[in-house]
């Protein structure tokens, strides 16, 4: 099943790679792409109990889905993730 969660702070390709690299580290996912233009994350998901998985990972690293808040905190997570993407090779 393919999930689409919209999400807050996204920023650049800096941000969709970390990202990308955070949730191909969840098992019951697969396929994640991000699009900066819709500040959306796209995923294929084995199962529907995940969804709550994605959503906390994506909160931890500075991504809240827009149903989430969105506190300073995160934002300034969403700065550091940022910044590792972009220097990650």
């Amino acid at each position: 099943m393919t999930s689409v969660i919209p999400i807050q702070n996204l920023k650049c390709g800096g941000c969709a790679k970390t990202i990308i690299s955070k949730l191909e580290e969840i098992p019951a996912i697969t396929n994640v792409t991000v699009s900066v233009e819709s500040s959306s994350v796209k995923f294929d998901i084995l199962n529907q109990e995940a969804i709550s998985t994605v959503k906390n990972t994506l909160k931890s690293i500075g991504y809240p889905s827009i149903d989430q808040d969105n506190s300073v905190l995160s934002k300034a997570k969403s700065f550091v993730s940022c910044a590792s993407g972009k220097l990650s090779n």
